[in-house]
């Protein structure tokens, strides 16, 4: 039987997510036991406070325990973590940036998407839907020098909401490419606009959310990770203005410098927008 798009599991997207982040993801073996007891123990201890402050009950607590071995059972750490903690350790990890704001990277990044080039359209079906955009701009660094060569990685999800490699049905690459900025840092991406979505729902992150009485939705928007040589890696989500959930996304990953302005294309079919980026020093 054939599956789409539309048959898409929280597990098997969980299972992917899990996957790719242990790929990609190497022992810090290079940490000091001293900070590993500093954090760990001031994280047992915020719970610890948690339970005495609202005076947690054993079902209370049973139910805790039953949900986090669910969520390692789904392979939902990475959507967990990815929606609820990371906006915080990326504002602490860039707060020295200077150059273009960042956000999270989320769940659904897959290395190595197909080199295009400075200028062309991303991997996409021939009977794609969505409003074509035509995404262009520049990288440059702090004192305004282009960067020529400069990677432009961009990822995601369709007119439906759905990521390639996480989600059935759909074209390895789908909507996933990397281009390289030419001799003035230039590059212009042909896609289409995403769409707004909900993340999985009938995993252990939908029972969390269902439980508390919370919404599942995400802003439309753009993944990019922006880099050079001798620069900071920047990565960021770019979002589309009006969008309901803006200003109340789940994954707190909205700024205000993220939002991009869109603007009809001047043959009538679709729409274009001009986004550029100032990349910071690699810091050592």
């Amino acid at each position: 039987m054939t599956t789409t798009e539309f048959d898409a599991k929280a597990a098997d997207s969980g299972a992917g997510a899990t996957a790719a982040f242990l790929k990609k993801q190497g022992a810090v073996a290079d940490t000091p036991p001293e900070r590993v007891s500093q954090l760990a123990t001031e994280v047992i201890t915020a719970v610890h406070d948690v339970i005495r402050r609202h005076g947690v009950t054993y079902a209370e607590y049973d139910a805790v325990k039953s949900w986090l071995i669910n969520v390692g059972q789904d392979g939902e750490w990475p959507l967990f973590l990815d929606v609820w903690i990371e906006h915080v350790v990326e504002e602490v990890a860039n707060a020295h940036h200077q150059g273009n704001k960042g956000t999270i990277e989320g769940p659904y990044y897959v290395p190595d998407a197909p080199v295009i080039g400075a200028r062309g359209p991303l991997p996409m079906r021939e009977d794609e839907s969505g409003t074509p955009l035509v995404f262009s701009g520049q990288v440059r660094d702090l004192d305004g020098n282009a960067l020529p060569g400069a990677k432009v990685e961009i990822w995601h999800a369709d007119a439906n909401g759905f990521y390639s490699q996480y989600a059935p049905g759909l074209p390895e690459w789908n909507l996933r490419g990397t281009f390289l900025a030419d001799d003035d840092g230039r590059f212009e991406i042909t896609t289409v606009r995403p769409a707004p979505y909900q993340i999985p729902t009938d995993g252990s992150c939908g029972k969390l959310i269902s439980a508390a009485g919370w919404h599942a939705w995400r802003p439309a928007h753009l993944h990019l990770k922006v880099s050079a040589p001798g620069k900071d890696l920047l990565t960021a989500q770019l979002y589309f203005p009006g969008d309901a959930h803006n200003d109340d996304d789940i994954a707190s990953a909205v700024k205000p410098e993220l939002v991009l302005d869109p603007r009809p294309a001047a043959d009538g079919n679709g729409e274009t927008v001009v986004y550029d980026f100032v990349l910071d020093p690699e810091t050592r």
